[in-house]
């Protein structure tokens, strides 16, 4: 079986993250999309919130499954029988950060590899952390995210 695990944030999941689970499902057996719970950043929406967004958002992917995980993402990676990980590229600043990922992840899991997946064109620029000042500004965050989502990331500003 091709297992594969796409970890991060998610927070909160924009139209570049649902492109990357959806291209990378296409293409695995089993998809693993891995939400970390990581203690240094002050996260819009909690674990629990993020999980059920992407369940939402790929009720209807068969092969995609969501899972919290706090830790090191070698370790998880192996607790779910995985040999894989994905990553999405959008800039050379990405492929910096990531390769040494890769190959420290590789240190820990000798039988771990990594496929990196360049970004749509149209999702270059976007990032969570983009989507999030743009609606705290009350911007529009339309195209950038999933519609489903939308009202709620402005609604969690709003309280």
């Amino acid at each position: 079986m091709n297992k594969a695990v796409y970890p991060g944030s998610f927070d909160p999941t924009t139209n570049g993250h649902l492109d990357i689970i959806k291209r990378a499902a296409s293409f695995v057996d089993e998809l693993v999309v891995g939400v970390l719970e990581n203690p240094s950043k002050n996260p819009l929406f909690s674990t629990d919130e993020r999980v059920e967004h992407i369940k939402m958002l790929t009720k209807d992917l068969n092969n995609v499954s969501v899972l919290p995980f706090f830790g090191l993402l070698s370790d998880f990676v192996k607790s779910v029988d995985a040999k894989m990980v994905i990553r999405g590229l959008r800039t050379v600043t990405d492929f910096e950060y990531e390769i040494q990922m890769a190959l420290t992840n590789r240190s820990l899991n000798e039988n771990l590899e990594t496929l990196f997946i360049p970004t749509s064109a149209k999702f270059l620029y976007l990032s969570s952390s983009i989507v999030k000042e743009i609606a705290m500004f009350g911007g529009d965050i339309s195209g950038m995210v999933p519609e489903i989502l939308k009202g709620i990331i402005i609604d969690k500003f709003r309280k």
